[in-house]
């Protein structure tokens, strides 16, 4: 396994980056695990933290073994992977287009949608949601994890009201005009209403969330509204909250999911 800490020039962020990565590059003849990827093109994974997370904080390397994928792990800050109002704070750009770019033109990995997948837990896994359905033709698998879907609890929140993660002027950095929030292409709901509407092919769709889980409403909602819009996806809930363990155990789910191939 190659690991590697990589810094760059950021045009959307306006600053110096640096994201991790992970390639499969050893390879044991007489491992059988290993045999399923002989001779396959590899794959890429780009991994997203959660709030208050890091590259690399949460790495289940382990997968990389059974599957021939690269795992892309960059840095979002608490930015929800979209494009903040201030300038230097497009981290959905540097997400989607320009980290993209630059694994492509350095790597030669990622080169097509049926290729990369992105995966995301928390905040995380509202940005995989969001990557994914604004550019279908870069990521063409998502798993979204413990997804904070916040947009409609934070929609009309006012300065000075109590929140117990962040105040008001974060989330308004975050996602604009609360007041007009869930209008906006920051929901993701709104978003996809209008791929339907330009009949645009979906990505796959994997998500899953912990009974025990204070977002465990929020998941259920959205999975609700894909059901009502009959968008194919699969849904999995099962005992668990906001945690390493539940995360950990549906990393390995959904890698299954997105690249078993047999």
């Amino acid at each position: 396994m190659a690991h590697f800490t990589i810094k760059f020039y950021s045009n959307s962020l306006c600053r110096p980056v640096e994201f991790k990565m992970i390639i499969p590059n050893d390879f044991n003849e007489h491992w059988e695990p290993e045999q399923k990827r002989k001779g396959k093109k590899m794959k890429t994974l780009f991994l997203l933290h959660g709030y208050t997370g890091a590259a690399g904080n949460w790495v289940p390397e382990y997968l990389t073994t059974y599957y021939n994928f690269a795992i892309v792990m960059p840095n979002g800050e608490n930015s929800f992977w979209i494009d903040g109002i201030s300038t230097g704070h497009k981290f959905g750009t540097f997400l989607t287009e320009e980290l993209v770019e630059y694994i492509r033109k350095t790597f030669g990995l990622a080169m097509e949608a049926d290729e990369t997948y992105i995966m995301g837990m928390s905040m995380g896994g509202y940005g995989a949601l969001m990557a994914a359905l604004t550019h279908p033709e870069n990521f063409g698998k998502v798993a979204a994890l413990s997804s904070a879907l916040i947009i409609h609890s934070r929609a009309h929140m006012k300065p000075g009201d109590p929140d117990s993660h962040a105040n008001y002027e974060y989330y308004r950095e975050c996602f604009g005009d609360l007041e007009v929030v869930e209008q906006s292409r920051n929901n993701p709901e709104v978003v996809v209403d209008e791929m339907l509407a330009q009949g645009k092919k979906m990505p796959e769709i994997y998500m899953a969330c912990g009974t025990e889980d204070f977002l465990l409403e929020a998941n259920r909602e959205f999975h609700t509204f894909l059901d009502k819009r009959k968008v194919p996806h699969d849904y999995f809930e099962s005992k668990g909250g906001h945690d390493g363990m539940f995360w950990d155990e549906y990393a390995k789910k959904m890698v299954d999911l997105m690249f078993n191939e047999e």
